[in-house]
């Protein structure tokens, strides 16, 4: 574990998430028994028609009756058999929709009778186990205190889903409460789903806490996926599992009826292996939600399709500015980035470098006073709308419930943050408030706005992440870095694109901006992709490969 420095700064819910845990708070280790690994084959399966497929391509297909929505479904349940739950078993999907194939034949009877819903008529999704739906389906951000849980209604983005046609195939696992439970957590697991491992190298870590998507997407369980980010949980996951993700600014997509942490950070983002196809799935999920207050200021900013914004060319003639406090933490990382780079230069952007940003390692104390103040505002709210019949009713009950049910719950690492949230007093605290306050000045005024104003720039870029580290239950996890975190706290919008790779796994390139900036944000990120194509699927190594941990 690195030391924390103010040129090596990370994600500081990572950085509590990390720190060593007193003796008394964790399962005494030697009782403590690990998953086994995957036996996994050497390659991906070659047989799969859908591998790599765009949605584009596939709403083709189903106009053209090369496809159905069943088959499409029916193809992906086979995927998630063959791929998920055995063979390389990479355990990215907590729960299976028992209703997807009769949706899926809705939808075909739709369009047989001219009519489509629009470019995700018939698509197959997965989404995360923090967002709800009032089906069969439980939703429970992999916690065995919110099993059997099944919310009233569906939440505002699941209905916008289901109105634009797409087929809900099942829910991904994720890092247990969105990763914040206990001091030193190993990302990817949750003590309903297990372990989601890395597909690129099995014994990785996947990142998370949307660790299920990310992994769905790239190993081609899915078309897309849908994930949520507090601070780096879509950006990271995405970074470290090859694909695209966008983190929007907070209101654009709205968070009714999600398990929360963040009032004032928390939101959905789409999570695919181009940019097309996110921006594609960011249209179907960004709107105003009367239940949301956030929405409301979002409307003026909401594009109806966010394809539009795709432009090859896009980058030239922009100002791009790097944060060179959030790069040097790895030298193939490094390496990659120059790479990048010169590449956005080639495609005519006109680089500034290095951007100051004197915020950049200042956020993590009041970010973490925030977080904790308002998850447990948050999450009693949320629990007291699940009505009497909940399994639990309150933060405090659930603290409760994981001391009882320590063997299975707290087996692995403790649950501190949730201990420290059930001591905060209400969000009219004057600490909240100065903690809220400097959060906001720290990341916006006086960090992303500030460098963007200055420097007259259109975005600035950084390497999103480090590669994924080996995945341990005993220590937790191990963050050389990120770049999420001001982003994440002032709410505004980070796009990250693959990078390309350091000994097998992959490593994005990330475009973060101004308050919805998404439009400019697509349009410099589709260039860079298009000039790169730095994407390759997965093929589910048992281990990294000597000669590449060789960098050969």
């Amino acid at each position: 574990m690195p030391k924390k420095n103010a040129d090596n700064p990370r994600f500081p819910r990572r950085e509590f998430l990390k720190t060593a845990a007193a003796a008394a708070a964790i399962v005494t280790m030697s009782s403590v028994e690990l998953p086994a690994q995957a036996s996994a084959p050497a390659t991906v399966p070659k047989d799969f028609e859908l591998n790599e497929i765009t949605l584009d391509a596939l709403q083709r297909g189903l106009a053209s009756g090369k496809y159905t929505a069943q088959q499409l479904a029916t193809d992906y349940l086979a995927r998630i058999e063959a791929v998920d739950k055995s063979g390389p078993r990479v355990n990215a999907v907590i729960e299976i929709n028992p209703e997807a194939l009769a949706i899926a034949d809705q939808l075909d009877r739709e369009r047989r009778n001219k009519k489509s819903r629009g470019p995700l008529h018939g698509i197959p999704v997965l989404i995360k186990d923090n967002i709800g739906t009032s089906d069969r389906m439980q939703t429970t951000a992999g916690s065995l205190a919110l099993a059997g849980s099944h919310p009233p209604q569906d939440a505002f983005l699941v209905q916008r889903l289901r109105a634009a046609g797409a087929v809900i195939l099942g829910k991904t696992n994720l890092s247990e409460w969105a990763n914040f439970r206990g001091d030193h957590s190993t990302s990817g697991w949750s003590a309903r789903g297990g372990l989601t491992r890395n597909p690129y190298v099995l014994d990785r870590n996947p990142s998370g806490s949307s660790s299920g998507s990310a992994v769905a997407v790239s190993s081609n369980l899915c078309a897309v996926a849908v994930g949520s980010e507090t601070d780096g949980s879509v950006v990271s996951p995405s970074s470290l599992n090859g694909i695209v993700g966008i983190k929007p600014t907070v209101g654009l997509i709205s968070r009714s009826g999600i398990i929360p942490i963040s009032q004032t950070q928390d939101t959905a983002g789409p999570m695919a292996r181009c940019v097309a196809d996110a921006a594609m799935l960011l249209s179907a999920l960004a709107g105003p939600d009367p239940d949301d207050p956030a929405t409301q200021a979002a409307q003026p900013h909401i594009h109806d399709d966010y394809t539009r914004f795709l432009d090859a060319i896009g980058l030239r003639g922009a100002r791009i500015g790097v944060v060179r406090k959030l790069a040097g933490f790895n030298v193939q990382v490094d390496r990659l980035f120059a790479a990048a780079l010169e590449a956005i230069k080639a495609a005519g952007a006109e680089v500034v470098d290095p951007v100051e940003m004197a915020s950049v390692g200042k956020l993590d104390n009041p970010e973490t006073q925030v977080l904790l103040y308002e998850f447990k505002d948050g999450l009693n709210r949320y629990l007291r709308s699940l009505g009497p019949q909940a399994p639990v009713h309150s933060l405090a009950e659930i603290v409760a419930f994981n001391q009882k049910n320590a063997a299975r719950e707290l087996q692995y690492f403790g649950q501190e943050l949730m201990e420290k949230a059930e001591r905060k007093e209400s969000l009219a605290s004057a600490e909240y408030l100065k903690s809220l306050q400097d959060c906001r000045r720290l990341s916006r005024q006086d960090g992303i706005d500030a460098a963007l104003e200055k420097s007259k720039l259109d975005a600035l870029v950084a390497p999103t992440d480090s590669p994924a580290w080996p995945t341990d239950l005993v220590l937790g996890d191990h963050f050389l870095s990120g770049t999420s975190t001001l982003a994440a706290v002032a709410g505004y919008p980070h796009i990250t694109v693959p990078m390309g790779f350091v000994a097998g796994l992959p490593v994005g390139f990330s475009f973060f901006g101004k308050a919805w900036s998404e439009p400019q944000l697509i349009k410099l990120a589709y260039a860079y992709e298009q000039a790169t194509v730095m994407r390759k699927p997965p093929q589910f190594h048992p281990t990294v490969e000597p000669a590449k941990a060789r960098g050969e």
